[in-house]
């Protein structure tokens, strides 16, 4: 006869499946109580000034000029496209920091394990001197004593490929559409459809037989042949080039980019290049020395080691740091009013001390950031899954 063994029942109060899931309950109910309670201590203060939340002030007229917009904006348009103008070019700041500080940020990061002696040094130089600044000294220095001690006006430097620089900002040749220009748009999405066929057939073709080739650089060079050959068969060219002049105590013509954006952005890529080049060089070391010299056994270059054998090995270490740097330049952005230029940090404090509306231009500027960095944080999340080792 078998012997029946029974079970003993754990009590609830000691089940641990339990206790986690009320402990989580109760932290909930904790953080919502205390968002209740701040909640309406703000509504109650706000009662006692008589003032109640309410975003209506946006339609208000702005009345104050701001001195870079990348739409049409002037003293008669309202709060709202104020705001929208500060978004744009906090945005604008951000993607070309993060493009332009990535490349310059590998190529430390590469030059710190170089073998040449010189480019070693002057990568650790500069990697240890810039990661030990205070980056709001450094912006500071950067606006007032390079970009504002350039050549006045009257004696603009004239760099190669008619580049004016100056104390009033830095004038390059730009284009500018003629009756031409939509259908050269069209032949440019022609061109893009091209370059992402080009580019999905190649890496069918590199998981199909183990080769690896330059498929971003076959798919450039197509939608730059394409482009190339609507400019040419166009009867007329879609964009006439308007070269920057000095026109009085200003430039003209031309793009005309302004010391303040010039400072801001340069002076985040070069700060925080400094710190995704240690990423960089930490995630070359990571990978082991015998893939390394089993590459260059195959015969591979010093290049092809480089693209075909480290950075898809070190990519997996280099994603999650790289992505906190990168929500770093979108917040460090709104260091901008300290040299003026008009981010939206800058434009909602001015929309701030006219309207008086300091809860709810505080909880934009919050959500603006706090949607930034999910945003960036959702896609280098993605990639990072999409790079990740899998397992077998």
């Amino acid at each position: 006869m078998q012997s029946e063994i029974k079970r003993e029942t754990i009590p609830f109060w000691r089940d641990e499946r339990i206790l986690n899931v009320l402990g989580q309950v109760a932290f909930i109910f904790a953080v919502l109580f205390f968002g209740a309670v701040i909640y309406n201590n703000m509504q109650a203060g706000l009662t006692k000034q008589g003032v109640t939340l309410s975003f209506a002030f946006l339609k208000g007229i702005s009345g104050f000029d701001i001195s870079e917009t990348l739409i049409p904006y002037s003293r008669s348009s309202t709060y709202g496209e104020a705001f929208l103008v500060g978004l744009l070019n906090t945005l604008l700041v951000s993607v070309v920091g993060i493009f332009f500080s990535t490349i310059f940020g590998v190529i430390l990061g590469v030059a710190r394990l170089s073998t040449n002696f010189i480019f070693n040094r002057l990568a650790a130089f500069y990697l240890e001197f810039m990661r030990n600044l205070s980056l709001l000294v450094f912006l500071i220095f950067w606006y007032l004593g390079v970009f504002l001690r350039l050549p006045k006006v009257k004696e603009a430097l004239i760099l190669p490929g008619d580049i004016l620089l100056s104390n009033r900002g830095i004038g390059v040749p730009w284009g500018i559409p003629t009756a031409s220009f939509p259908t050269f748009r069209l032949i440019l999405l022609v061109g893009l459809v091209l370059a992402l066929v080009v580019f999905f057939t190649l890496q069918a073709y590199s998981r199909r037989t183990g080769r690896a080739p330059l498929t971003l650089l076959w798919s450039l060079l197509t939608l730059l042949l394409v482009a190339l050959l609507g400019w040419l068969i166009l009867p007329q060219k879609p964009l006439t080039l308007d070269l920057p002049y000095v026109k009085g105590l200003n430039l003209s013509g031309g793009k005309i980019l302004t010391p303040e954006f010039m400072a801001l952005t340069s002076g985040l890529v070069l700060y925080t290049a400094a710190f995704i080049g240690e990423v960089v060089r930490a995630g070359i070391l990571s990978v082991s020395k015998g893939q390394i010299e089993a590459s260059r056994a195959l015969g591979l270059s010093a290049f092809q080691t480089l693209r075909l054998v480290i950075f898809p090995q070190a990519m997996r270490v280099i994603v999650p740091p790289l992505t906190s740097h990168y929500l770093n330049i979108a917040k460090n952005s709104s260091l901008a009013v300290s040299i003026g230029y008009p981010d939206v940090f800058y434009v909602t404090s001015t929309i701030l001390n006219q309207s008086g509306r300091s809860v709810e231009s505080i909880t934009l500027v919050m959500g603006v950031y706090l949607a930034l960095s999910l945003l960036t944080s959702a896609f280098m999340n993605w990639y990072n899954q999409k790079i990740k080792l899998v397992e077998r």
